[in-house]
């Protein structure tokens, strides 16, 4: 079980990175307005999303769903943990809404200007907190 658990955070420890440094790099390809620049975010965008975040992503949610199979007659019953999913629910929705982005500026559709990207910036660090205080403190 602590090996999973290990794997398990390395690889949310690895999303959270891609889902902190996308929405900056966002940010910047939003204020760039030279052709080279705007390719240059498109491809760091785009290694970033598919090649970190999708992968990390992924091995976070299976590392997760193997420690809860391991005693479900536990896990499930705790509201601690159906409060966690709940979030990580919302986590998963807000990577495929950065996806959307990247997609958006790939095709050089993108209409949403810096100001909005430092916003969506700060939402996930809002749910690290509370999925972290919820794993770590179980308080119900």
């Amino acid at each position: 079980m602590l090996w999973i658990k290990a794997f398990h955070l390395m690889a949310m420890v690895t999303w959270f990175a891609g889902i902190f440094y996308l929405p900056r790099l966002f940010v910047y390809h939003a204020m760039t307005e030279d052709e080279p620049g705007r390719e240059r975010f498109r491809t760091m965008e785009r290694k970033l999303y598919r090649g970190i975040m999708n992968p990390s992503m992924i091995a976070t949610l299976i590392f997760g769903t193997w420690l809860i199979a391991l005693n479900p007659e536990y896990y499930l019953q705790q509201g601690w943990l159906h409060i966690k999913l709940l979030l990580i629910a919302v986590l998963v929705a807000y990577h495929l809404w950065c996806g959307h982005f990247v997609r958006l500026f790939r095709d050089d559709r993108n209409t949403r200007g810096h100001v909005f990207f430092r916003w969506i910036n700060e939402a996930p660090v809002l749910l690290l907190v509370a999925i972290i205080l919820l794993a770590v403190l179980r308080p119900f």
